[in-house]
């Protein structure tokens, strides 16, 4: 990929995705992947967690990434739920952002050629995970951002391959491909990373944090454009983002204060998220493919105990 681009080319593709027609910031959960009991992909569920979204208020919907277990699914599975969301989504206000990785470049080009057809507002993609090089991180996401003029997020995250792409070769993507200056930031240190990309705005168009939003508010305090988390309390991240945003910074921080006991729960809990999927209506069973979830009498007492204190703020 080493064609040379033309200032009237750079200027062409800074005009096709300069003003994406939603604004691509604030909280954009990370879509869950619902499961019949066989574990078969349940997609009258996740067209319904598309309904769930919009009446929480989000401005915009990711899937499918890691909580969305993506290397879980096969192949048709993923492009049948892409094709469901978009369905789904069609005339509603929150932005789509379709996951388009794949563990090689010409998967990833196949993904995203599926995906252009539904007309989403933006792509994210994890980096390869056949990826070994540097090169092959640049050689992947280049042949992305020439496939398309859509805004397409670099997942940055610790996917098991090692890499870890130094910030000033993000920026020269950037360069090359204005719709790539949008990212997503999970390798450590993020917040630091995240302050580093953000010294090169307006290159950089939007930093999205990750890590299940528990560092939001500080992340809120430096500037950054949203989050992309979990989803089943979707509506109160919401209301903490708006909060902060209209300076209720106090409101912010007790909200705040709530969700992260659900946090901290499902960090000793396995199980917590596809507990809660079920509990609030959005999904009709707990099955996930990553792991079995069994949950104890006393779990579920300790799971009850914190969500309580959510309840009021619920508003799907």
């Amino acid at each position: 990929m080493n064609e040379i681009y033309t200032r009237r080319r750079w200027l062409a593709m800074a005009a096709a995705t300069a003003a994406p027609a939603k604004p691509l910031r604030g909280i954009f959960p990370i879509m869950a992947t619902p499961y019949t009991p066989a574990k078969a992909l349940d997609y009258e569920d996740l067209a319904h967690e598309v309904e769930y979204l919009d009446r929480c208020g989000v401005p915009g919907m990711v899937w499918p990434q890691l909580f969305g277990e993506t290397f879980q699914l096969t192949k048709e599975e993923r492009i049948r739920g892409m094709e469901e969301i978009a369905r789904a989504a069609k005339g509603r206000r929150p932005a789509v952002v379709l996951g388009v990785q794949g563990p090689n470049t010409a998967a990833a080009l196949e993904y995203l050629e599926r995906a252009e057809s539904l007309r989403p507002d933006a792509f994210i993609a994890l980096p390869p995970t056949e990826g070994k090089t540097l090169d092959d991180f640049v050689h992947y996401f280049r042949a992305l951002g020439h496939a398309t003029t859509r805004p397409l997020f670099i997942q940055n995250a610790d996917i098991g391959t090692g890499l870890k792409p130094p910030i000033d070769v993000l920026i020269r993507l950037a360069k090359e491909y204005p719709h790539l200056g949008y990212f997503k930031e999970e390798i450590e240190p993020a917040i630091e990373r995240m302050r580093e990309l953000a010294r090169h705005r307006p290159l950089v168009s939007r930093i999205f944090a990750g890590n299940g939003g528990r560092s939001l508010l500080y992340e809120m305090r430096l500037g950054f454009d949203g989050c992309m988390a979990g989803n089943a309390y979707a509506d109160v991240y919401v209301d903490i983002w708006n909060a902060f945003e209209s300076g209720q910074q106090a409101k912010a921080r007790e909200l705040y204060g709530k969700l992260l006991l659900m946090l901290n729960c499902e960090q000793y809990i396995p199980g917590v998220r596809e507990y809660m999927m079920k509990r609030r209506g959005i999904f009709k069973t707990m099955v996930s493919r990553q792991r079995e979830v069994s949950l104890s009498p006393e779990a579920i007492r300790e799971i009850e105990f914190h969500f309580e204190a959510l309840k009021p703020h619920l508003r799907a």
